[in-house]
């Protein structure tokens, strides 16, 4: 695919054959970012991971301590009490039956659904609208729970899914351009420790193969996973 001339004039402030440290990619990234809006900046994790075995296909949640730069739409399939707790911490959507029948109808105004075990029966049925999409709810990312307060709560403040591909990768996004460096530095510390400390035991030799910070349609830049270590 044939790069455009900023994207070219961006690529030659990176160095293509060096790892950086954490302080300077993140400099980067904000440097060579020349798109008019304030793009979000992603990190990519080549992990030495099979997806196809249970225990390495990684799944899960974490709240980054400066969020995203994104509020997430919030919908919540509760009853009763729960669905007036989940009201009350600012939901945006909260229902039932009623509810299931909108999405199944094509409705999917939202980013991200909450669901009380006790509903998960009657949302099976939208399973295989929902799956592809990545909406069905997931114990492992706290998104079937009875505390929906809490799951809405950390949503709304910063709370990114991450989950590997079929060839063993990890994409999440870390903010946006315009948080400082501080902000960027911090949050992709928080995923790198957090993927650290969910290293599977069966991985054989090394775990993370390379770590790529970019903001949207500009270069990439390889991180030195060292820096990261130190950070801890």
């Amino acid at each position: 695919m044939k790069k455009g001339k900023k994207y070219l004039e961006a690529a030659k402030l990176i160095d293509r054959t060096k790892k950086y440290a954490v302080d300077e990619a993140v400099d980067l990234v904000k440097k060579t970012s020349y798109v008019k809006f304030d793009a979000t900046v992603e990190v990519a994790f080549r992990l030495n991971l099979d997806p196809r075995k249970a225990e390495q296909n990684l799944r899960g949640a974490i709240v980054l301590p400066h969020g995203t730069g994104k509020v997430s739409r919030v919908i919540v399939i509760a009853q009763g009490e729960k669905a007036k707790e989940a009201e009350a911490a600012g939901a945006d959507h909260v229902g039932a039956a009623e509810l299931i029948q909108k999405i199944a109808g094509g409705w999917f105004d939202f980013d991200v659904m909450v669901a009380t075990p006790d509903m998960m029966g009657q949302l099976g049925k939208l399973g295989r609208i929902l799956g592809p999409k990545g909406l069905m709810p997931n114990p492992k990312t706290g998104t079937v729970t009875m505390d929906v307060e809490k799951a809405v709560h950390e949503i709304k403040n910063g709370k990114i899914e991450y989950r590997v591909d079929k060839v063993g990768n990890i994409h999440a996004p870390i903010g946006r351009v315009s948080f400082t460096a501080e902000q960027l530095k911090e949050n992709v510390q928080t995923l790198y420790n957090q993927l650290a400390r969910i290293k599977p035991t069966t991985v054989k030799g090394t775990y993370m193969k390379s770590i790529t910070m970019s903001s949207s349609m500009s270069p990439g830049v390889h991180l030195d996973s060292e820096s990261l270590r130190a950070g801890k």
